[in-house]
């Protein structure tokens, strides 16, 4: 079985706990209320600017991928229902899948700025030893999320296979499709997530889009070979443009010349 001919990705608008975590990052932590805090994040509704983020996202979608899809599918989440709506694809109907969730952040949840380096300052510090393997205190690693994916990833070869599917998720959640659908190392995940160039980064309302359809030819290939990142929002933040999908292999030589980028502390 094989995947869609398209998959389209598309990260959730600006979200109440968007702002306020950037806020509190900033020194304000004012809207970390009681009434906030006492809020699961999956109750997390999109602002004004994130409903208009998410219009902007589905004309995009309309114009430049098509108005029609076989499979819809938004995590169960509020800020992505509100955002698959929103992009107003004509005739859709979504499946809400809590397995497209958002990553699981346990105690490190709804938490201001302040609070967290407060209370939690060994978790940040495990954190900075390695941010892909790391899981917060009562959550769950991104490698966790990449084996979580894996079960969509399933139903899309089970269900999707030759088919147009749209997926309305999360930020963290498409970077492990990429991480899965790129066979993606650590190494490189780490690399781009501390990248501070606006093109490697997802925004809100980013759409990353996979296909097995060459971009030139026309001609269909057995699986997923290009792929392109669009924030719609503003073009000048992506690459837009397609570019091929390509899954690393390694020689002995090469995992060798890999393992000894790490001095060893212990040689005896």
């Amino acid at each position: 079985m094989g995947m869609p001919v398209d998959l389209v990705l598309v990260r959730h608008g600006e979200s109440e706990g968007n702002v306020a975590v950037g806020r509190s990052k900033k020194g304000d932590h004012s809207l970390y209320t009681e009434e906030f805090k006492s809020r699961h994040s999956s109750l997390w509704r999109l602002t004004d600017r994130g409903r208009e983020q998410a219009r902007i996202a589905g004309a995009w979608i309309r114009d430049n991928v098509g108005a029609s899809f076989d499979r819809y599918y938004a995590s169960s989440f509020l800020r992505a229902m509100e955002t698959a709506a929103l992009l107003e694809l004509p005739h859709a109907q979504w499946y809400a899948e809590f397995y497209l969730r958002e990553r699981e952040r346990g105690n490190l949840d709804v938490v201001a700025d302040d609070e967290l380096k407060a209370r939690y300052a060994d978790d940040l510090r495990r954190r900075g030893i390695n941010a892909f393997y790391w899981t917060p205190s009562g959550g769950e690693s991104m490698a966790d999320l990449c084996l979580r994916l894996e079960r969509v990833i399933d139903t899309l070869h089970r269900h999707g296979e030759g088919k147009r599917v749209i997926i309305v998720c999360h930020g963290e959640v498409m970077w492990a499709f990429r991480m899965r659908l790129e066979r993606m190392s650590a190494k490189r995940f780490l690399e781009l997530d501390a990248s501070r160039d606006p093109k490697n980064m997802m925004h809100n309302c980013q759409i990353v889009h996979y296909t097995r359809r060459d971009p030139e030819s026309g001609k269909v290939a057995s699986y997923v070979k290009w792929m392109r990142s669009v924030c719609p929002t503003d073009l000048t933040r992506s690459r837009n443009v397609w570019e091929p999908v390509e899954r690393p292999l390694y020689s002995n030589e090469e995992l060798l010349a890999y393992a000894e980028t790490v001095p060893r502390l212990i040689s005896g």
